[in-house]
């Protein structure tokens, strides 16, 4: 068995075990189109544990596990009193010897980093208050599908422009990370009040020191839209933060809205990109979302193509497969005592339809 790893943050992973992934994300997305992905999770399951509602990351994943031959099973925070009736440990510990890979989308990233402590099988991250690494992966190579490919091919991205406008998100701390981990130029545009954090931004100059490329900037002036690859924004604000919505859509709107002429400023390379879901006419209009520069549904596909990277390239090599023998003994050993426990009712049965 290899050695044990999670997917809690992007911030994990190097420039080229991200390629990996990406490199991994696009056989099996062409295996898929293909009808051909082979069942290489047969017979396993993952435990989905859901502290906060979700549609594209529940259903994405529980596609992956189908199309590799596994199960995932959905578990409300209600259904398996999580920290209530029981410890979290507790249900960890139990769900470790029926489970393969446990997944949890949580309130606090520290949830996360308590069930990745005690778990012996791979922890995934779906979403916490701090980041949402399978949402940054997916946005990754749904950027790098719609741009030059030479760019891929060459591992050299700093020619790549990605522009999020809004506020400061998991979503947008997540992109931010992953792009200046790739090389990119990551510019973050918003009102000061919801600009991102000198501590993301210490993460993302770190990345450029250490690859050697990229570039970060947090600004309010949407100048810097000019030449970008990508519009990206996301809701303006997040769950919880619903008393406050008035306020942030005093603070963004009508300047920070995505709209056809800010992507006639941007340029026509630009491409538009969300996670979903969105408000309407709200932090992007329709007329954008609905367009032909926006990918938002190519990129909510992707989210079926990165959960697929990611159960693969983290639990398969965890597996012990059983060789042909192996099975082959099993079958044999169990269907025998079977049959000899059952022979008598099968005489019994014989005889009577005899009669």
């Amino acid at each position: 068995m290899n050695q044990l790893r999670h997917f809690i943050d992007t911030q994990d992973f190097s420039k080229n075990e991200i390629l990996d992934l990406l490199t991994l994300m696009k056989k099996l997305k062409t295996a898929r189109y293909n009808g051909a992905i082979p069942p290489l999770l047969q017979n396993k399951t993952l435990a989905m544990i859901f502290e906060e509602p979700s549609t594209r990351t529940k259903v994405s994943f529980e596609a992956a596990m189908t199309l590799l031959g596994g199960h995932a099973q959905y578990l409300k925070p209600d259904e398996i009193h999580l920290g209530q009736k029981e410890s979290l440990y507790d249900i960890i510990k139990a769900l470790l010897h029926m489970t393969d890979g446990i997944l949890i989308r949580a309130w606090k990233h520290e949830t996360v980093e308590a069930i990745a402590k005690n778990a012996d099988v791979p922890v995934f991250n779906s979403l916490s208050d701090s980041n949402h690494p399978t949402q940054a992966l997916c946005d990754l190579f749904t950027i790098l599908e719609h741009t030059d490919p030479i760019l891929y091919l060459n591992n050299d991205f700093s020619k790549l422009k990605i522009v999020f406008i809004g506020d400061q998100t998991n979503v947008c701390s997540s992109l931010m990370h992953i792009t200046t981990k790739m090389g990119m130029n990551f510019v973050h545009i918003a009102p000061k009040k919801y600009q991102s954090p000198a501590a993301w931004i210490d993460i993302a100059k770190a990345n450029i020191k250490e690859n050697n490329g990229g570039s970060v900037l947090i600004t309010e002036d949407l100048n810097y839209v000019k030449d970008a690859n990508i519009i990206y924004t996301d809701l303006w604000w997040w769950v919880d933060q619903e008393d406050e919505a008035n306020e942030h859509v005093k603070a963004f709107k009508p300047t920070y809205q995505i709209t056809n002429a800010l992507m006639a400023k941007a340029g026509p390379q630009a491409r538009f990109m969300h996670c979903l879901p969105a408000s309407q006419n709200i932090e992007v209009m329709d007329e954008v979302i609905d367009g032909n520069q926006s990918i938002v549904f190519q990129q909510a596909e992707n989210r079926l193509t990165a959960q697929l990277a990611l159960l693969v390239y983290f639990i398969y090599p965890c597996l012990d497969i059983a060789t042909t023998a192996t099975k082959a003994y099993h079958a044999g050993d169990i269907t025998s005592w079977l049959d000899d426990i059952q022979r008598p009712w099968k005489q019994r049965y014989t005889f009577n339809h005899q009669e």
